[in-house]
């Protein structure tokens, strides 16, 4: 069944953000000053930038349809009963959340700083700890250049930590086989792959 893809389309689209992301890395400048004109750069003096900047922007929302696919595949087939190989993909659904969240904050512009101000203030709902969560977070009083430091950083060492949690997805996959709509387990039909196919 073609809902079986979008795990392996998850796998390209991580790759192809990773590549576009260390180009782009390349360029960017983590400083409220510059960011904004880091980027503008990229898109009118680096060559192929506002390819790689465009990709990289679009490759995100492509990640997220691919992932909700994923998981409503799963939730509708019933993938939860593997509950390692879930429980690992929840936890990346948030990883990759939180690393897209940072990642719309770099370009530094309205929207990125808004944005950044308001998903963070929502932490301060969080009893007797909130505000003081929200204001390390921030690295001070308001959203400024400590706070654009740290989600550079944080967005750029994430995708090499969802990178490894993947293996593991695939690790504890790999252990209990995949599922399949019939929702019926194949075991009992599986024969080796030595010797009745390596001989044919």
């Amino acid at each position: 069944s073609a809902w079986w893809n979008f795990g392996s389309l998850l796998g390209l689209c991580l790759i192809i953000q990773i590549l576009t992301g260390l180009f782009l890395a390349m360029h960017y400048t983590s400083d409220t000053m510059t960011a904004f004109s880091s980027v503008t750069h990229i898109c009118r003096d680096v060559n192929y930038g506002w390819l790689i900047r465009y990709m990289h922007a679009n490759g995100a929302s492509m990640f997220f349809i691919c992932l909700f696919l994923h998981v409503g595949r799963g939730l509708y087939y019933g993938s939860y009963t593997y509950f390692e190989t879930w429980n690992i993909g929840i936890i990346l659904l948030f990883t990759v959340m939180a690393t897209a969240f940072m990642g719309y904050v770099l370009p530094w512009g309205q929207m990125s700083f808004w944005g950044a101000t308001v998903i963070t203030n929502l932490l301060s709902a969080i009893p007797y700890i909130g505000t003081t969560l929200v204001e390390w977070i921030w690295g001070g009083f308001s959203v400024d250049k400590a706070t654009l430091t740290r989600f550079f950083a944080f967005h750029f060492i994430l995708p090499f930590i969802i990178t490894a949690l993947v293996m593991i997805h695939l690790l504890f996959l790999h252990e209990t086989g995949s599922n399949n709509p019939s929702g019926l387990i194949s075991d009992s039909d599986k024969i080796p792959f030595h010797p009745y196919y390596t001989i044919k």
